[in-house]
């Protein structure tokens, strides 16, 4: 098999070729290899390749939904027994996981041929995937610009054409701000239903979860099934699913929906015009469509959600860090300047602070709830602004310098309060301020590769659903896709 007929397939139509004895898993996995090593350089997404491990994977049985499709995988979370989940970390770099992470063996199990571990930022902490130790990936569709991040590595991946759909997760937008970026699709799923064993009984209070990206729906579709084939036995939920598969509800053309559309930040940064034309090009087409749409005033204390999402971040990191130490012997000074930082203002928190914070989750999703009361969807752009260049968020001059010496010193919990802090947190989170609702809600919602720049930048938008709202965002993409395909585009790399 050639290059260019194995990108004119995704992991569904993959797997049909090889269930048909069209093509070998090996046959499949030289290619994906071969286009790796040809733009891996350039762009970056792989830091772990598993070849060898893939090869003698591919010559064996292999049975299952996605038997013999060549996959990646995160660097983060998704652990595969044997080998480091460097995590984007010097400190974690050769440390190994005793076992394989519950979505890593439902992955196996679905018979996906894994070949290498994506990039990404230390400990998926920001939006960006420029990590100190693996260095910047890039994008594919504009080398000097970010493919967004946490899962930058995996969304750069799949749109470079390695792999049709890569493993990914998403704690404040990880899955869909890559995916926005790259031009692919990201579903988060709802809180508690894709499992997050054995290692965690959920991340993030259950603001995260694993998923994956990929260029077609009904592959997100079908990795969902995957994913949700079966309870955790140890988790902390027995999440409802539908009676019928994730790829039929996929299918179905959805009804006439309610959505409510914004494009103001919640944070009040400005929100570049070309993220505003791609709402506005979207409504437009869910016009067109025969749903109805309205712009819509959200009563949500953005700002303070923004400080309470960061609140539990901080002392994630700051667990994290704590932990990576301990098992390791890890220094301090092993974990990037920006990381130690992000621990230091979790150390400076109170634990009333952290308790308060919280229990204003409840609010936030109680304010939602009342949203989808009177709509289906909540539209949003995905990105505050087009995929920026790497390098744009490095931190200040002035703040690594004061960072270093109050750390030095063990005062950066005071610096962590200052205005410099402020803005410099600001400013990255101007970038990418609509993801974290979701989030913290613990409500699905998806990108949809809908918009393009002139230069040919992609830049998705936003959809939140409701809970258990899977299956409707998956019909709306499905329909939105026939509308408006984006699988066949391709980065000139």
């Amino acid at each position: 098999m050639k290059y260019t007929e194995y990108r004119s397939f995704d992991a569904t139509g993959l797997a049909e070729l090889v269930a048909r004895r069209e093509v070998s898993p090996t046959e499949l996995l030289d290619v994906a290899i071969e286009r790796a090593e040809q733009v891996n350089g350039r762009i970056n997404a792989i830091v772990r390749p598993m070849y060898d491990i893939a090869r003698t994977r591919s010559r064996g049985e292999l049975s299952g939904p996605l038997a013999g499709v060549p996959f990646l995988i995160k660097d983060l979370m998704q652990d595969y027994a044997g080998l480091p989940t460097g995590g984007g970390s010097r400190a974690l770099r050769n440390q190994v996981a005793p076992g394989h992470s519950a979505v890593v063996e439902r992955w196996l199990d679905a018979g996906l041929v894994i070949f290498g571990k994506t990039n990404t930022p230390e400990f998926g902490a920001k939006g960006i995937t420029e990590p100190e130790v693996n260095g910047p990936t890039r994008n594919p569709w504009h080398l000097d610009h970010t493919p967004g991040g946490s899962s930058g590595g995996s969304a750069a991946a799949v749109a470079a054409g390695i792999v049709p759909v890569a493993g990914a997760n998403d704690g404040g937008g990880s899955i869909r701000i890559p995916a926005a970026c790259c031009g692919l699709f990201g579903l988060k799923p709802g809180r508690g239903l894709v499992p997050c064993g054995p290692r965690h009984a959920e991340y993030l209070h259950g603001a995260a979860t694993d998923g994956v990206v990929s260029r077609t729906v009904r592959d997100t579709a079908l990795m969902l099934d995957i994913l949700t084939t079966r309870p955790d036995p140890g988790g902390p939920y027995l999440s409802a699913r539908p009676n019928e598969s994730y790829r039929e509800l996929a299918r179905r053309t959805p009804t006439r929906l309610r959505v409510g559309y914004t494009t103001r930040s919640p944070i009040d940064t400005p929100v570049h015009a070309e993220s505003v034309a791609a709402v506005d090009h979207t409504v437009a087409l869910l016009t067109r469509l025969g749903h109805d749409v309205e712009p819509v005033e959200f009563e949500l204390d953005g700002q303070r959600m923004a400080a309470d999402f960061l609140t539990m971040w901080y002392t994630e990191i700051a667990s994290t860090t704590a932990e990576a130490e301990r098992i390791t012997g890890a220094h301090a000074t092993e974990f990037e300047l920006d990381t130690r930082l992000l621990a230091a203002a979790g150390r400076a928190l109170k634990a009333p602070d952290y308790a308060a914070a919280h229990h204003r989750w409840n609010d936030y999703t109680r304010t939602l709830a009342a949203f989808h009361e009177n709509y289906d969807l909540l539209l949003t752009p995905t990105l505050g602004h087009p995929p920026i260049r790497i390098g744009q968020l490095d931190t200040p001059a002035l703040l690594r310098f004061l960072g270093t010496a109050f750390l030095r010193l063990g005062l950066a919990g005071p610096l962590t309060k200052s205005t410099q802090w402020k803005q410099t947190v600001l400013a990255n989170l101007a970038s990418v301020p609509f993801t974290q609702l979701a989030n913290i809600t613990g409500r699905p919602a998806m990108s949809v590769p809908l918009y393009r720049l002139p230069h040919g930048l992609p830049l998705g938008v936003q959809f939140i659903g409701g809970l258990g709202s899977e299956p409707t965002l998956l019909a709306l993409a499905t329909q939105l896709e026939s509308e408006s395909p984006w699988a066949h585009h391709e980065p000139a790399l």
